[in-house]
């Protein structure tokens, strides 16, 4: 599935990291969720690339077009438990690899042009996108079933993976008339209710969550339960809700990248 991306690499402050990039237009950056970015990632990045965007889409964690399974989910899950780069349990700083992304962002806009970047993060990368707004090229950041820190206890139920100066910066980019998208199954125990609660009470207007019954999640998906918004557990059928949200990510891109200036 990955044919007809172009294989490349991007490096900051030492680091460097496989990016896989296809299309062209204003750059998005699709950062996969666990365990890695499976077809279904990769099928998501088709149409955000397919609707007039140039994706960029960094590994992080896995192997580029593994499938997901149990025990490649649970190898990716001890990945991110013992690397430096993420800090999964933190409620008030976000993990240092959101620092790479960001350069990323800077990257692919200066290579892309347009007004600006996208961003979406899925599972624990959801909220990277929100400490990704330091860029002052980051226009349009979507949270995709945001899960860190991990909800163990009430604080990190409730908490948004960023640090003070990062979520200041993004209520100055909504007071200044940017939005922040959000999604999620409404049982998911790994991005429980209270993150989106966070973020309407902090951004008011400004954060459009969208919250799609479990029901209406795919019944062939691998995962135990609803959780992977834009991935596994979406129906490919029209007029199905998990459909229409991933619809609504793109047109919100196409809103803030395409339509209207920062």
């Amino acid at each position: 599935m990955l044919d007809r991306y172009e294989a490349t690499s991007f490096t900051h402050e030492g680091v460097t990291k496989p990016v896989y990039v296809r299309g062209s237009g204003p750059a998005v950056i699709v950062i996969h969720e666990i365990p890695g970015i499976t077809p279904e990632v990769i099928r998501f990045a088709d149409w955000v690339a397919d609707a007039g965007f140039r994706v960029y889409m960094p590994l992080l964690i896995g192997k580029a077009g593994n499938p997901l399974t149990p025990a490649y989910v649970m190898r990716s899950i001890a990945t991110l438990c013992i690397s430096r780069e993420f800090h999964i349990l933190a409620s008030n700083r976000s993990s240092p690899v959101t620092k790479w992304l960001r350069a990323l962002a800077a990257h692919a806009h200066a290579e892309a042009g347009g007004k600006g970047v996208g961003a979406v993060g899925m599972c624990f990368s959801g909220n990277f996108a929100l400490s990704m707004m330091m860029e002052p090229a980051m226009m349009a950041p979507v949270l995709s079933q945001p899960s860190m820190p991990f909800p163990l206890g009430a604080e990190r139920r409730a908490a948004l993976h960023v640090s003070p100066e990062e979520f200041q910066c993004v209520k100055d980019y909504c007071a200044k008339g940017g939005k922040v998208l959000g999604l999620r199954f409404k049982g998911d125990r790994m991005s429980p209710p209270e993150k989106f609660e966070t973020l309407r009470r902090e951004l008011g207007d400004a954060f459009e969550g969208i919250e799609l019954d479990d029901k209406d999640a795919n019944p062939d998906s691998p995962a135990p339960r609803p959780h992977s918004c834009l991935t596994v557990d979406l129906v490919d059928k029209e007029g199905e809700p998990t459909m229409e949200a991933a619809k609504r990510v793109i047109s919100f891109f196409q809103e803030r990248l395409l339509a209207t200036a920062r």
